[in-house]
């Protein structure tokens, strides 16, 4: 009876170093995955970014480095075509590379679906002409007319592009809605549908909003993510794209006081000497934490004690 192919654990072909990555730290080579988030959380706009980073060679949000450029193919089935062109070159402008220089292919069909077997000959037929580097399909919504939630209806049409990213060689991003009221659950259980979406990706960005922040978090199947780098939409004229906002150390919070600086604090304020009592309710201390720092405090000169209560060494 024949078997199937197979050969020895140590036979197995490892990958190069420099084939680890399409977008260093930020989606691995040749990747399926998924930029997903709740509504109004930039995800096309993620998702537009990532392609003329490819596209260009520079660096995806200006941050991370782009390791395999070349040709992209994008279908945008939500938006109408300027409105691509204008927020494909707002991005190209923040990268500083001219839109036209770019090898970065729209399909302009206005309806391609995934669960027909014409189109998925059309897009195939498609993609193995452009051979692209990465393939931008936005939003999964769009693509089909499936059950999202039944993982027999969903999961055909995850195997279809991840047939594409084998045979033909294209990473593959796939834009996903985020769920109603799953704000607080974590990144991948929120994604809308079938936990086939979350299962299947290689890399995965998610977006998020926090109070009046967005939050990019990184996940990765077979390398260490990344969570919540702050991202806002910066204009240039009437051109828009997101970048990463570094962190404010100026803004960093103080570190609390210690406790010696508490009681100190509180006999700085005191209009009389204060007993151990009023201390540990003004400092809202453990009466042993407290007897420690008194301690300290007398050893140190910086309080004195008269009639079992405190006060602060005179100047």
């Amino acid at each position: 009876m024949s078997t199937l192919p197979m050969c020895r654990a140590a036979d197995l072909s490892a990958q190069p170093p420099d084939r680890r990555w399409l977008i260093e730290g930020l989606w691995a080579h040749r990747a399926v995955g998924i930029v997903g988030g709740e509504p109004k959380c930039c995800k096309s706009l993620l998702a537009l970014d990532v392609a003329v980073s490819v596209a260009s060679g520079t660096p995806c949000l200006r941050r991370f480095d782009v390791v395999e450029p070349g040709p992209v193919l994008l279908f945008a089935a939500e938006d109408a075509p300027h409105v691509v062109r204008e927020r494909l070159d707002g991005i190209a402008r923040a990268a500083g590379v001219a839109l036209s220089s770019l090898d970065l292919h729209v399909i302009t069909a206005p309806v391609v679906r995934l669960d027909l077997p014409a189109d998925q000959r059309l897009l195939r037929a498609t993609v193995e002409a452009v051979r692209p580097r990465l393939l931008v399909l936005d939003p999964f919504v769009r693509l089909h007319r499936r059950d999202e939630n039944a993982s027999a209806e969903v999961a055909p049409l995850l195997a279809y592009l991840r047939l594409l990213e084998r045979e033909v060689g294209t990473a593959v991003l796939l834009v996903h809605h985020a769920r109603k009221g799953a704000a607080h659950a974590r990144a991948g259980q929120a994604l809308r549908g079938s936990s086939e979406l979350h299962a299947w990706g290689d890399s995965n960005l998610y977006l998020r909003r926090r109070a009046d922040a967005l939050l990019l978090s990184i996940e990765h199947r077979a390398a260490p993510g990344v969570e919540a780098l702050s991202l806002d939409l910066h204009a240039d004229g009437d051109a828009l794209a997101l970048r990463i906002v570094e962190p404010d150390l100026a803004a960093t919070p103080p570190a609390p006081p210690s406790v010696a600086e508490r009681i100190e604090g509180a006999l700085a304020d005191a209009d009389a000497p204060l007993s151990r009592r009023e201390l540990r309710d003004l400092c809202r201390i453990r009466t042993a934490t407290l007897s420690g720092a008194l301690r300290d405090l007398l050893t140190q000169g910086r309080i004195v004690q008269r009639h079992s209560r405190y006060e602060l060494t005179a100047p």
